[in-house]
């Protein structure tokens, strides 16, 4: 049994800005995790954050004028307890159309995740994921005493699905992560198909959680959700999130949709559906969110697109290879321990990610700002890690 120190160490009240910051949350992931950076100053002047996998241009208008309206007199009312859940939840089911009773509301996806893990795994049941993956689950399964299986991902940081559907003979729940965070990297939705196949005809009783927290940023042409497939099979459950491209991340807002019956565990579970733990500046920011026209998103894969290429292509072509990323932020080798690399940016003004162990001496991942952020950002990096063009690349 692994836990979950194993299974990392293994294989309207302001200005626009303000608001958008506390929406936006920037550093708070890095800062809970970590324990490394206690008090992480992100939103200071001067600080550019690349350690959260936020969206640094946070929700957009239409969101932050939900929010302001729920403050005010005629709006939400936050002094009583909100009856917008309902609301967003058959937002959320006209979106992917399907019917209420597939959805259910979770305090971010964290509350999906945990509730998910605590249903679906057990002390004779395993929780199967990644070496390294979000390491939500993982934690709650081992603070629960439910072992945990821990995969090695391929050569090329990929989940390997070989590897995973072997450990997933008799375990409760897989918790596949795609794209998967750290490594940014993605399994197309054919294969996907495929391995989700397999292990219900070799494990039946074997729950997959499919986590989509970064599908909108995915660029793979091979790119399809598999909220289709959970919504039929109770054996299949997607998690959403408006943290990622909707830039919600400081309201904590997430959802899963499934087939009837697992919505309704999870549901009864969570003591209504997660809805008592959900604010109501969240519930109506989900609900402006949710109902913003397709190029809300497009737009932001866009930006998010652009920077990434111009990333990726400054650590390549002075030698350091990043995986392919398919979300917004990359992991890439720099060739040495990520602590020192960290702090000696942190000395500069610029914040990256924890360690991810087994990958911690070579590989660091990093968030993408704007692109002005991430020009500035790269200036940084070739002063803390003497890096030029190489050769080939010049």
């Amino acid at each position: 049994m692994l836990t979950r120190r194993d299974f990392v160490q293994a294989a309207g009240i302001g200005a626009a800005g303000a608001l958008t910051s506390m929406i936006g949350a920037r550093g708070r992931e890095h800062a809970v995790w970590s324990l490394l950076e206690p008090t992480l100053h992100a939103v200071e002047p001067g600080i550019i954050c690349l350690a959260s996998n936020e969206n640094p241009v946070g929700p957009g208008k239409t969101v932050l004028d939900a929010v302001r309206t729920a403050f005010g007199p005629t709006g939400a009312q936050p002094g009583r307890y909100s009856g917008a859940a309902s609301a967003l939840t058959e937002e959320i089911a006209k979106q992917f159309k399907v019917k209420t009773e597939n959805v259910v509301l979770g305090c971010g996806s964290t509350q999906i995740l945990r509730s998910a893990t605590h249903l679906f795994t057990a002390k004779d049941k395993p929780l199967v994921g990644t070496i390294p993956t979000y390491e939500e689950c993982a934690g709650y399964a081992s603070m629960m005493g439910h072992p945990v299986t821990g995969v090695a991902l391929d050569s090329e940081f990929r989940i390997d699905l070989d590897k995973m559907a072997n450990a997933a003979k008799g375990a409760g729940l897989i918790f596949y992560c795609n794209p998967n965070n750290p490594t940014a990297t993605y399994v197309g939705a054919r294969a996907t198909r495929e391995f989700i196949a397999r292990v219900n005809r070799e494990s039946p009783d074997t729950t997959i959680l499919v986590d989509e927290a970064y599908f909108d940023y995915v660029t793979d042409p091979d790119h399809d959700t598999h909220v289709p497939i959970a919504i039929e099979n109770p054996r299949v459950l997607v998690a959403r999130t408006f943290s990622k491209a909707y830039g919600m991340a400081g309201l904590r807002m997430g959802y899963a949709i499934g087939h009837p019956d697992t919505i309704k565990k999870m549901a009864e579970w969570d003591g209504g559906g997660g809805a008592g733990s959900l604010n109501v500046l969240a519930l109506h920011a989900g609900i402006a969110a949710i109902g913003q026209p397709p190029d809300f998103t497009a737009n932001e894969r866009a930006r998010n697109t652009a920077v990434r290429d111009f990333t990726m292509k400054w650590f390549a072509d002075r030698g350091m290879k990043p995986t392919n990323a398919q979300a917004n932020f990359m992991f890439v080798n720099i060739g040495r321990p990520v602590k020192e690399f960290r702090e000696a940016c942190k000395a500069k003004g610029v914040l990256v990610a924890r360690d991810f162990p087994p990958f911690e001496k070579t590989h660091c991942r990093l968030s993408f700002g704007t692109m002005e952020e991430m020009q500035k950002a790269v200036a940084v990096f070739g002063e803390v890690l003497g890096k030029k063009v190489t050769a080939r690349a010049a």
